[in-house]
């Protein structure tokens, strides 16, 4: 007998993300209701299924249910549970922009390989750098290279690289410097690279366009804005107001970060400290909600968590969701559940993916996301940085204004905003971090503040008109940076 291969999928209503209120029993429903966390398929199925076939978890009776199953046990699963949609678990990713080593450099003839040290030290202080990501590309087109991590030394240790023309050099510090590039270099051993110190009372792209909130102009009061990523804080700069962890086996109150980005996310929209010794986010006046949807140690946010969050979200009374994810297949789970916010009068902003000009990701290709892409301004940002390489055409109407090199593009585009050079909060500090990630909570966050001087829409019944209300609001709101509607959409968000 061939071996059994298990995966996940979910189990959904034929429409949307759970059974509406007052649907007609039968025999679907009452077996859906069943099926709850650990319970074995064959323990409520007629049928000769495995005792690997398990619910995993729930989003309630009526709702979604993350399954484990053979795929050989789906024609049996889909005859005993005619009505319900079963689609696989995906997962989607953080938005940041990083450049990563794909295949190991290839050897040189007749050269031995050559291993070598480098130090990392903070320009100011000589400190050593500790944490950074370094990596070092012999052939950047085909992305072939080698990465490594410093010490607590600030030392970088290299196997391969050593004595070789180095195409593109990248270092990806921790919390309080700003990045470093280089372009055709040779690394000599012992070599001793700085970087510089980010300094919170200079403007990056965000303060360029979005200065702090005057006294008495609208903040953000009275907005709820829920941030589904990483986790986020604990921060000194962040009040958060409620959230939740959706990931399945996890503590549902712990929604701490288990990165960095998520909390550089919230931080765009609400941080509440003030420079020179903080920062402060677009709208730092809204009600900050947090759902963690990524797992300690996964890189990816499954689908399932995302339903679990979107659904926590409403039931939280979010008025808007931030989403810097994406890169995963399209699927019906995630469309629904977008769907679900928007006839509940919420407004899902997501990232457009960080692809190199490809096509938008999904979700937010989704026609019910409001999708974001990343432009930069010249001048934000100090020479020689990791964001130099992202300073690409399109320019804007103002010769200064780009859009970044990394950002998706595409009829789907709604927005656009700063996403090059970001500084916001991360756990222990502060750090300037690039990415469609950046952009999004960016538009979010101006969204919030306009929608908080309408009280007539925010105190709409929340359903679709809602929505829509709101979308109306902010196409009004919206001007062109003179890119094209290829990739800024309508254009940025301005109050």
């Amino acid at each position: 007998m061939a071996k059994r291969t298990y995966q996940n999928y979910i189990l959904l209503p034929r429409t949307g993300v759970r059974f509406p209120a007052g649907e007609p029993t039968s025999t679907t429903l009452s077996t859906l209701a069943k099926l709850t966390v650990n319970t074995q398929l064959d323990d409520v199925l007629d049928g000769d299924l495995t005792n690997q076939a398990v619910v995993l978890d729930t989003t309630g009776t009526t709702g979604a249910k993350l399954i484990r199953l053979a795929e050989s046990e789906l024609p049996e699963l889909r005859a005993q549970l005619p009505g319900l949609r079963i689609v696989p678990e995906v997962f989607y990713f953080p938005q940041r922009w990083r450049y990563e080593v794909r295949r190991k450099p290839t050897p040189l003839a007749n050269q031995p390989q050559v291993t070598i040290r480098i130090r990392l030290t903070e320009a100011r202080t000589n400190r050593p750098v500790a944490g950074a990501i370094v990596v070092a590309f012999t052939d950047f087109e085909q992305r072939e290279g080698e990465q490594a991590t410093s010490d607590a030394q600030g030392v970088v240790r290299f196997r391969s690289v050593g004595n070789r023309k180095l195409e593109q050099f990248f270092v990806y510090p921790k919390a309080g410097l700003w990045s470093l590039w280089r372009k055709n270099i040779t690394l000599k051993n012992n070599d001793v690279l700085q970087l510089q110190p980010v300094k919170l009372d200079v403007p990056d792209a965000k303060g360029f366009f979005y200065p702090m909130v005057p006294e008495g102009e609208p903040a953000g009061r009275g907005v709820k804005v829920g941030v589904i990523d990483t986790g986020t804080g604990p921060h000194p700069d962040l009040v958060i107001a409620g959230g939740a962890s959706t990931v399945t086996g996890d503590e549902p109150t712990d929604f701490a970060d288990v990165d960095e980005h998520g909390t550089h996310v919230a931080g765009i929209i609400a941080a509440r400290g003030t420079p020179p010794t903080g920062v402060r986010g677009v709208a730092p006046e809204v009600d900050l909600y947090v759902y963690r949807v990524f797992g300690r140690g996964s890189e990816g946010a499954s689908n399932f968590a995302i339903i679990k969050a979107i659904e926590q979200a409403v039931a939280d009374g979010c008025d808007i969701i931030n989403m810097s994810l994406g890169g995963g297949s399209p699927d019906d789970a995630t469309e629904d559940a977008i769907t679900f916010a928007h006839e509940n009068g919420t407004v899902c902003f997501v990232a457009t993916g960080n692809d190199g000009r490809e096509p938008v990701s999904f979700p937010a290709s989704f026609s019910l996301s409001l999708a974001v892409g990343a432009m930069g301004r010249k001048g934000t940002f100090p020479a020689n940085t990791t964001d130099a390489p992202n300073v690409a055409a399109p320019y804007g109407t103002d010769k200064k204004n780009f859009v970044a090199a990394f950002s998706n593009v595409g009829p789907e585009v709604d927005f656009i905003a700063p996403g090059v050079g970001i500084v916001s909060s991360v756990p222990g500090g502060y750090a300037p971090f690039s990415g469609t990630s950046m952009a999004c909570p960016m538009a979010a966050g101006i969204a919030a503040r306009l929608l908080s001087a309408e009280p007539a829409i925010l105190s709409l019944p929340r359903n679709a008109a809602r929505a829509e209300a709101m979308i109306r609001l902010l196409a009004a709101n919206v001007q062109s940076l003179g890119f094209g509607p290829t990739f800024e959409g309508t254009g940025m968000l301005f109050v």
